[in-house]
């Protein structure tokens, strides 16, 4: 009986050398728009990946991982995390307010709080674990009907919502529609965390994160930049 052959979008050599071209254009991109390589963070998206991709990725010293769903996340990073203390894991997925408490205590960051009621379930969350919910509040800068975020002229009051609820708000996330120039919503997206005073703009991902630097982002979401096409459908907006 034939053995299969292994994917070589994700053998670990393919997916080390991936890595370290990644982090290449992105030093890169950075000293093209006058900025420090340190100052954008690489957030590798793994959702659906296999576990030998997460360990090449762990093995080159990739830290900060991005996941979409709160219990594929805790079956690729539950005894990963006792393993590596300085791992980072963010949400960006859209949350379910019944999900909250288990994101709150898994997630590093949640990079989707896009309503005041989930903004609500995320303080119960953090008051009952004694710890702060570190989150980014995602904006719909396209005012896409399909995708999460909240719409660009309600989030100023998001964002002081969430901070009275005792949630650390450290900046903004957003996914521009796929048929139009990222610039502008990157743009925007910079423009309304000035506003409120905000520092991290996670925004760019595979196919726009060199745009995503020019405008100031912080950290950029990549996958099939990093492991090729995911291994079933989903929505194509995450990464």
């Amino acid at each position: 009986m034939a053995s299969s052959s292994p994917d070589p979008a994700r053998t670990s050599s393919t997916v080390a050398e991936r890595l370290a071209g990644v982090r290449r254009d992105i030093a890169e991109a950075c000293r093209g728009a006058g900025r420090s390589p340190q100052a954008v963070v690489l957030t590798a998206v793994t959702k659906t990946q296999p576990r030998d991709a997460l360990e090449v990725a762990l093995s080159t010293g990739q830290r900060v991982f991005g996941e979409n769903r709160v219990q594929e996340a805790q079956t690729h990073w539950a005894d990963l995390r006792a393993r590596v203390p300085d791992l980072e894991l963010r949400l960006i997925g859209p949350l379910q307010t019944n999900k909250a408490a288990d994101a709150a205590a898994l997630f590093d960051v949640i990079e989707t709080l896009d309503r005041a009621r989930l903004a609500d379930a995320l303080a119960v969350a953090a008051a009952k674990g004694g710890r702060t919910v570190r989150v980014l509040v995602q904006v719909n800068t396209g005012a896409e009907p399909q995708k999460a975020g909240v719409l660009p002229r309600d989030a100023d009051a998001l964002v002081a919502y969430a901070r009275d609820k005792g949630l650390s708000v450290e900046g903004l996330m957003c996914i521009p529609p796929a048929d139009e120039a990222p610039g502008p919503h990157f743009a925007l997206l910079r423009k309304i965390a000035r506003r409120n005073g905000l520092d991290t703009l996670s925004m760019g991902m595979s196919g726009d994160y060199r745009t995503a630097i020019r405008f100031g982002a912080t950290h950029v979401r990549l996958g099939s930049a990093l492991f090729g096409e995911r291994n079933r459908p989903e929505t194509p907006s995450m990464d």
